[in-house]
């Protein structure tokens, strides 16, 4: 019974002491990035917090402005120096998750501070291929005026042609994105890992319009 007592006195020490221990400069960065504060922002850098300082989960205050869309706090960060490549545990950049979220002006912003086109998430698959198959028509439209892969293929054997025209209910947005990916030259008889190709996945999910994009390019 006094060694269960021991125990519970160190573990309430141990978290009081952790609970009065003040969150470091770095820690308050990344915090006021999240909020989208600004000044804060401004003044915890001033203060010495290290700009790529992460936290449990790997993310920078670049990453945290990105996850909340704090698009002004982002700017700030990518300005002072912030790496817009640097991954978090998940394999996630600021650049990849901006590209795969839907978050259009940080995308911007990253792409204009040199982000790193072939880099890949935990799934092998560049940016455009979770744009496209998430729907994120004006991230599409952004990513194919640059030079990224457009058959670039990830580790499920999938293309970003592909993830568009795989899945059911598809609608005008995924229409569209396959005709910009067939613009850009995604090369429409690329299968994946069973052989089948982007049309027959799109007959099979009952996407007409995809299918029939895909015919007109010369899908098989």
């Amino acid at each position: 019974m006094r060694t269960y007592l021991t125990l519970a006195l160190i573990f309430l020490s141990v978290m009081a002491a952790r609970a009065a221990t003040p969150p470091t400069a770095d820690q308050q960065l990344i915090e006021a990035a999240a909020r989208g504060d600004v000044m804060m922002v401004q003044t915890w850098l001033a203060r010495g917090a290290k700009v790529d300082a992460r936290d449990e989960h790997g993310w920078t205050a670049l990453m945290a402005a990105t996850h909340a869309n704090r698009v002004e706090a982002a700017a700030l960060l990518v300005a002072a120096g912030s790496d817009v490549n640097a991954k978090d545990n998940l394999q996630d950049s600021p650049y990849l998750y901006a590209g795969a979220e839907g978050r259009l002006e940080i995308l911007k912003i990253t792409l204009a501070a040199g982000a790193d086109l072939k880099s890949t998430n935990r799934f092998g698959g560049t940016a455009l291929i979770p744009a496209c198959e998430k729907g994120h028509l004006e991230n599409v439209k952004v990513l194919l005026q640059t030079k990224i892969d457009v058959n670039h293929v990830n580790n499920l054997g999938w293309t970003a042609l592909m993830e568009t025209a795989m899945k059911k209910n598809r609608g005008p947005v995924h229409t569209e994105i396959t005709r910009l990916l067939l613009a850009a030259g995604a090369n429409p008889n690329l299968p994946d890992h069973q052989g089948v190709t982007p049309r027959a996945h799109a007959e099979q999910a009952g996407n007409k319009e995809i299918a029939a994009l895909l015919r007109a390019a010369g899908g098989r």
